[in-house]
């Protein structure tokens, strides 16, 4: 099993009792709230943080993107990635993932990409996502294009990386005389890529086709929801006319350790609690902005919202670890809960969120030494 430490770089300064009088901690909370000198401070943490992961011995350390939000303060990937290039020497860095129909021109997320590979000498891994439905009003992007947008941008990045330059890209969404990427790639013939994703039937059959096989990480999931949809990973493979790899299927959630059950679940509550109810609770008009989504996955989506009612608002970490969607717990604990999904699905993939919300640096860095001493060693065993 391939483990990596997870950071999404949440602002954990912000004033709660203000960030209550908006609908959401995304695009329309107030910029005023973020103090550039705090902001400043918690980068410095979480870089920290990031590259002691690697002292720990973890396989990858892994970033994302998202935009005018506190949830995340990741805007620009590619700048953590480099500076963690500098900082560390033998993880690899995954940017997990991208936003491919935010942008305008894909050639510029290949051109970073192959840079950081040759930064790094081969040691980044990629990540193509859609977005979440948010960042589609924080761009001004018209979502009913994301899938096109996704998909074209994917294919004209794939093949600046693999084919001789120049030659000629025309699409529906874009169009370019000269591609012909300089630096070419460090490795042969790109970096991996990785699909986070939370379930889309669209998205598993995309990454699952013989030509990509792309490992499929299903992320922020109930466990009965993670193993429904590996399981339907595996299933399309077989149907594609091959046998899925572990090596293909991944699970990203929050992870806590502590000495005791009871221990972890306290320490853990303010930071598990703050992340689901305060900075990613999202009006689903936002969420899920019309056309960002196949009616089929609108229809399953409207059926899951009627069935949670209002446990989608104001969980608790019980809640949540009684529906798997996070791992907390004593080492026993928690590698029994992880193995169980192994078991399930035959991953071998796990990304692990060690910092979450408001969790602060010393519980976190607890956190990263008993997951690294008391779990990890059994995983890859």
């Amino acid at each position: 099993m391939k483990i990596a430490c997870f950071h999404l770089m949440p602002y954990r300064p912000l004033d709660f009792e203000q960030r209550a009088r908006h609908r959401s901690a995304w695009v329309v909370l107030p910029n005023r709230l973020y103090d550039p000198v705090k902001g400043a401070d918690e980068y410095a943490s979480y870089l920290d943080q990031l590259v002691y992961a690697e002292q720990l011995g973890f396989d990858i350390i892994a970033v994302n993107e998202h935009h005018q939000t506190a949830y995340g303060m990741m805007p620009a990937p590619n700048l953590i990635a480099s500076a963690l290039i500098q900082r560390t020497k033998q993880a690899k860095i995954a940017i997990l993932g991208r936003a491919l129909p935010l942008v305008s021109n894909p050639i510029s997320i290949a051109e970073e990409f192959a840079m950081l590979d040759n930064l790094s000498r081969g040691r980044i891994i990629t990540g193509f996502v859609r977005g979440i439905g948010t960042e589609y009003h924080a761009t001004g992007i018209n979502p009913v294009f994301s899938h096109e947008r996704f998909h074209e941008a994917h294919d004209l990045i794939v093949a600046a990386w693999t084919r001789p330059g120049p030659f000629a890209f025309e699409g529906e969404h874009y169009n370019f005389r000269y591609v012909n990427l300089w630096p070419r790639p460090y490795q042969n013939p790109h970096p991996p890529i990785w699909i986070p994703s939370q379930g889309s039937s669209e998205t598993i059959k995309w990454a699952a086709d013989p030509e990509r096989k792309y490992p499929f990480l299903v992320t922020f999931s109930a466990a009965d929801l993670v193993a429904r949809y590996l399981t339907l990973y595996r299933e399309q493979a077989v149907k594609f006319g091959y046998e899925c790899r572990g090596d293909q299927l991944g699970w990203a959630a929050p992870i806590y350790v502590a000495d005791s059950d009871d221990r972890a679940k306290e320490e853990a509550r303010a930071g598990i609690e703050s992340l689901f109810n305060e900075y990613l609770a999202n009006p689903w008009e936002m969420l899920l902005p019309p056309g960002y989504t196949s009616l089929s996955s609108m229809k399953n989506t409207m059926k899951l919202r009627k069935s949670l009612g209002s446990r989608m608002r104001n969980q608790t970490i019980e809640q949540l670890m009684e529906s798997g969607t996070v791992v907390v717990g004593s080492p026993r604990t928690v590698r029994e809960k992880i193995g169980i999904m192994r078991e399930r699905t035959g991953l071998q993939i796990l990304v692990a969120m060690l910092q979450f919300g408001v969790l602060n640096d010393e519980l976190t860095r607890r956190n990263m030494e008993l997951f690294a001493s008391e779990v990890m060693p059994h995983l890859r065993d």
